[in-house]
């Protein structure tokens, strides 16, 4: 192989180990991680960042685009930038909040036909799963959707229902059949019907109005119903440390089911939301310091699975200070790797475990073979990180089309020196390059 960049630093993450290395790359694929001092071959461009840390470019398998049909909310130019600012050089759409929604593979090529030439990084898609589609299901798997997503109680859009225990059994049993993946939004109508709704500005109300039994009976049904078709099954952006226990038994038993949480429950808290800010408004709710302790003994032991942004973005008119009405969503693509570095290192985790959980594991859930590590044969996607230096958050500074967040005013540490996909720098200090992201599909 013809190298034609070696990547050099005291500090790079590979599977073993963080070690110094130089990392030869060859047409976009990592040819060979080398020994720190190894001779760069002729014709190859050396890049030394010193002592900033190489991490293989984080995957982020749950964000909401919002592109074609509500490209005011987001769009994938915008939110391709912002990530890759963030040191994310892969991610997935999810298939609802586009107007069409990823449901049949005629509006997966609409989707793919907007994406295609906005996308600064390379980007898959989800397909949906809607009580009247299970049809498509796998017309959907074999155009190379990474699977499918549905919800248990109301998405928020009209043009995504959600499935009642029939309909999901039945769209498991069909992805099941050709080895697919169900991905949940895992609420209990029934448990949100039944608890007080109130209007207003207090995060209290809202708290409320979305209980821990919710989540929790809507897992333990998706156990039960995968443990008896033999289904894979993923649950979304869990909240509640309470479900920790059923879903460590059931791996323990060998049910097919992983499990992600976001930034949000993991570094903010219910008991610092002020009234009337919904920028801190998701559904499933931010819980309360002692559950997000729990959750990050979930992270500890192995029962969460991996760390996504569940990037809901929407426009500042829809973020009322009233919490029943106000869009749920909560807009963290840049700032996801900072945030969690910020609290994990003050757990006592180190900057592998983040690699872990924000890479390798969301590489490995969605079946991304060439991304998630540093070790030959992948490609050449990184993230140069100065992981002492911190930064302000200033939501002007942020690439996201409506730049409402949560994490506004805090102080944050890792600042992203650059990120490089397949071997191209296309973020240098917060300058980025044209779009040069790929359209990536299951069996390809």
């Amino acid at each position: 192989m013809d190298v034609n960049l070696v990547l050099r630093s005291t500090r790079v993450i590979t599977p073993e180990e963080t070690r110094p290395a130089s990392i030869a790359v060859s047409g976009g694929t990592i040819a060979a991680v080398l020994p720190y001092d190894a001779e760069v071959p002729a014709g190859a461009r050396l890049e030394d960042v010193g002592d900033d840390v190489v991490l293989p470019g984080l995957v982020d398998t749950h964000v909401h685009v919002n592109d074609p049909g509500r490209t005011e909310w987001e769009g994938f130019w915008t939110a391709t930038r912002a990530a890759a600012a963030g040191g994310i050089t892969t991610l997935l759409d999810m298939p609802l909040n586009s107007i069409p929604p990823t449901t049949t593979v005629e509006n997966l090529r609409v989707k793919q036909d907007v994406a295609r030439a906005k996308a600064h990084i390379d980007v898959g898609f989800w397909g949906g799963a809607l009580p009247d589609n299970v049809k498509d299901l796998r017309p959907l798997h074999d155009a190379g959707v990474y699977g499918f997503k549905c919800f248990l109680s109301p998405s928020g859009v009209d043009e995504f229902p959600s499935l009642d225990q029939e309909q999901l059994a039945n769209s498991l049993a069909e992805i099941a059949g050709f080895d697919g993946l169900m991905i949940v939004h895992a609420e209990d109508p029934h448990h949100l019907a039944a608890a007080p709704q109130k209007s207003g500005l207090a995060y209290a109300d809202f708290l409320a109005s979305r209980p821990r039994d919710a989540e929790n009976t809507a897992i333990e049904n998706l156990v039960n119903q995968a443990r008896r078709l033999g289904a894979r099954v993923h649950v979304l952006h869990l909240s509640s440390s309470d479900a920790l226990p059923l879903i460590a038994a059931a791996k323990a038993e060998g049910v097919k089911i992983t499990v992600e949480s976001c930034p949000h429950f993991l570094t903010l808290t219910a008991e610092e939301v002020p009234d009337g800010a919904t920028e801190f408004k998701c559904c499933p709710p931010i819980r309360e310091a002692s559950n997000q302790d729990a959750l990050w003994q979930g992270l500890a032991d192995g029962v969460i699975d991996c760390i996504v942004s569940d990037h809901s973005p929407s426009t500042a008119d829809l973020k009322t200070p009233d919490f029943a009405s106000a869009w749920g969503g909560i807009s963290s693509l840049q700032l996801g790797l900072p945030a969690i570095w910020t609290e994990a290192k003050r757990r006592g985790h180190s900057l592998e475990d983040v690699v872990r959980w924000m890479s390798e594991a969301p590489a490995r859930l969605a079946g991304l073979s060439r991304k998630g590590a540093i070790e030959a044969g992948r490609d050449a996607d990184f993230a140069v990180i100065d992981p002492d230096a911190t930064f302000t958050v200033d939501p002007a500074e942020l690439q996201h089309r409506n730049r409402i967040t949560a994490y506004a005013g805090k102080t944050l540490s890792g600042v992203v020196a650059s990120t490089w996909l397949r071997g191209e720098r296309i973020v240098d200090h917060g300058t980025l390059a044209e779009p040069s992201g790929r359209l990536l599909e299951r069996n390809n």
